[in-house]
């Protein structure tokens, strides 16, 4: 008996036939869509991009690592006040 399902084993859906035509289709969708309404969007793109500065800021936030959301105590990195009072002791020390 023949297994047809480990023949894509191991391949991703857009490696497979139907992937690869649907790519083309949405890619050739996409082009015309823009193309089509192009003069509808370019004279709003730099309110777009400006309306982007506060969504990425507000989105993307949280990627600063600032932000420790782990258990205190079992993280090994210094806090943010031992981190900087740390620094002050080396400035201290390359002083002398």
């Amino acid at each position: 008996m023949h297994d047809h399902h480990s023949d894509n084993a191991g391949k991703s859906w857009w490696s497979t036939r139907s992937g690869i035509a649907s790519m083309f289709f949405l890619t050739a969708a996409g082009y015309f869509l823009f193309t089509e309404h192009r003069a509808h969007i370019v004279p709003y793109l730099p309110y777009l991009i400006i309306l982007l500065c506060p969504l990425m800021h507000l989105f993307h936030h949280g990627s600063h690592g600032d932000h420790h959301h782990e258990d205190p105590e079992r993280d090994d990195r210094p806090s943010r006040q031992e981190a900087g009072d740390m620094k002050k002791d080396e400035r201290k020390e390359n002083r002398n």
